[in-house]
């Protein structure tokens, strides 16, 4: 996004390479009427020929859509960067009629680009509520619930599904539980854990209360494993231990004669230096400027740069680590449980970001399944690749909510139920009850990145985890649920894991440009069997 600003520090270093290098287009010429001349000729198409509408978004803000007429040829695909997709439906709603709809074909003469195809780069799974004649005469509307996995028609290029107005059914109440009180419980006389699938339950239904974190978060971050006895896991902490101090001798040896040839690990520590000085030093674990716990919080980073010196320190990683050393009050143990909780996250920190691209493209699938309006609203103010939220799902919400939340919200996380997107469920529990401010206050990009920003502090999670969970329940009972968001979900395993990677937008891309060429003629392959499906996870 050319206007995209952060909204915080400005010298996050995992932000700045968010932005996309686009194609160089050949835009489109505009001729006089309705006709638009691209470079595969001119074109227009009747809407009562119309048969379908497929749109390609392989990654944010870079899109394409695919008309196909009854005869089942696809025409030329047309490429979009505008708005106007409210502009387009509200007009394809009305009927047609030229003395009492002139001003409408007026402007469609005067700009057909901006006014018409403009618009079409946002159409979504709604279009098809205005054009039910389409819906009723088209034969794969036709397809009953059990066929909804099925192979794809042979017509059908790879990575689409035929647009449809999906009906997700009433969205359910739900309550949080109490927070997990009685560990002893679960526990063996030799110390195992006798039940993890029950612990991890309890706490994603309630959490934990503060004085069983400091043992349970271990668990759930993989420094012991749910099946160990207590005379393991004495065991597993000692040689840990050696291992940490080993790694923290070893950058603690560096003089400044090989820190200068090092421009890396210099790099490192300045960065370290600065962010630990500016880390939740509102609390008194880290308050004051000779406080131990900012030693610790600095020596903890500096061996974790030894421990994965490929990823290093990356601005962001402080703030996972500060609750955790504020739970466990102990240096080698808040590092063990940063090395389990960067297993979950470390690709948000790498430098291409793919991870970062795959998330808020996936964020967008639900928000569309879920609100189409709210979707459509925000891309026509050019914020449909949902950048605002970046922050929230690059360090997992922590400076949405209070610190006390946090603690709360991330063990909740870590036990990776209902599924392990549900960090996306809850930005879309968020989003959705912001609909009517953003678009009540007819915001724009600009002042949408403020809006989200200023919820800092002001959301009450409970309500956020119960709306998250919600939208879990509803969507899960959905009959016709879209593959795509199966996939985000959990419910269906991706027919490929390259499908939603930028890196096969170029094989896909030139595929579907290739058969719209062609007029008709297919160069897929139908599926042969069904797609592998995933049971939900259960939870009380």
């Amino acid at each position: 996004e050319t206007k995209f600003d952060p909204g915080y520090e400005p010298d996050w270093a995992v932000i700045s390479t968010v932005k996309q290098e686009r194609r160089q287009e050949h835009p489109p010429v505009r001729e006089k009427g309705t006709v638009l001349n691209c470079q595969w000729g001119s074109f227009s198409l009747p809407l009562s020929e119309l048969y379908s509408l497929r749109r390609a978004r392989f990654s944010l803000g870079r899109n394409f859509l695919v008309l196909t007429t009854r005869g089942g040829d696809p025409l030329p695909p047309l490429h979009f960067q505008r708005g106007g997709a409210r502009e387009l439906l509200k007009a394809m709603q009305r009927p047609v009629n030229m003395p009492s709809d002139w001003s409408s074909l007026q402007r469609f003469i005067q700009d057909p680009y901006a006014t018409t195809f403009g618009g079409f780069s946002k159409v979504t799974n709604f279009f098809r509520g205005a054009l039910p004649h389409t819906h009723q005469e088209s034969p794969l509307s036709n397809r009953s619930p059990q066929d909804a996995h099925c192979p794809h028609p042979a017509d059908e290029e790879p990575g689409f599904e035929l647009i449809t107005c999906v009906k997700l059914g009433p969205r359910p109440q739900v309550k949080r539980g109490k927070p997990l009180d009685n560990w002893d419980q679960f526990l063996d006389p030799e110390g195992r854990v006798t039940d993890p699938q029950k612990v991890k339950e309890l706490v994603f239904r309630g959490g934990i209360v503060p004085s069983l974190r400091r043992e349970v978060w271990k668990f759930l971050l993989g420094f012991y494993p749910w099946n160990s006895t207590t005379k393991e896991r004495e065991d597993i902490l000692r040689v840990k231990t050696d291992e940490y101090f080993r790694m923290k001798v070893q950058w603690k040896s560096v003089s400044e004669e090989q820190e200068m040839r090092n421009s890396l690990f210099r790099g490192y520590r300045s960065l370290i230096e600065r962010d630990v000085n500016r880390t939740d030093r509102h609390n008194s674990f880290f308050s004051g400027n000779e406080n131990p716990g900012l030693a610790l919080l600095h020596d903890v980073l500096m061996t974790y740069c030894m421990y994965n010196f490929d990823l290093g320190y990356v601005q962001g990683m402080s703030d996972l680590l500060s609750p955790l050393l504020f739970v466990t009050q102990n240096e080698v143990e808040s590092f063990w449980c940063l090395t389990g909780f960067m297993d979950l996250v470390h690709q948000n920190f790498e430098e291409s970001q793919e991870a970062m691209k795959q998330q808020l493209l996936q964020l967008s699938v639900l928000l569309r399944a879920l609100d189409p309006e709210l979707c459509d609203y925000l891309d026509s103010q050019d914020s449909g690749s949902l950048c605002f939220c970046f922050r929230w799902l690059l360090i997992w919400f922590k400076r949405e909510f209070s610190f006390e939340d946090i603690l709360s919200l991330w063990e909740v996380l870590w036990t990776r139920l209902p599924c392990e997107n549900f960090h996306l469920l809850m930005a879309s529990s968020i989003l959705e009850s912001q609909k009517e401010e953003l678009i009540g206050s007819n915001h724009d990009f600009n002042s949408i990145l403020k809006h989200i920003n200023e919820l800092t502090m002001k959301l009450d999670l409970q309500s956020v985890l119960c709306g998250a969970e919600a939208i879990y329940l509803q969507l899960t009972h959905c009959k016709e649920l879209p593959s795509k968001v199966q996939e985000v979900l959990g419910l269906r395993v991706p027919c490929s894991s390259s499908d939603e990677s930028p890196n096969s937008e170029p094989k896909e891309t030139d595929t579907l440009l290739a058969q719209s060429e062609a007029r008709g003629v297919s160069s897929c392959q139908p599926f042969n069997g069904q797609t592998p499906q995933r049971i939900p996870p259960t939870y009380p």
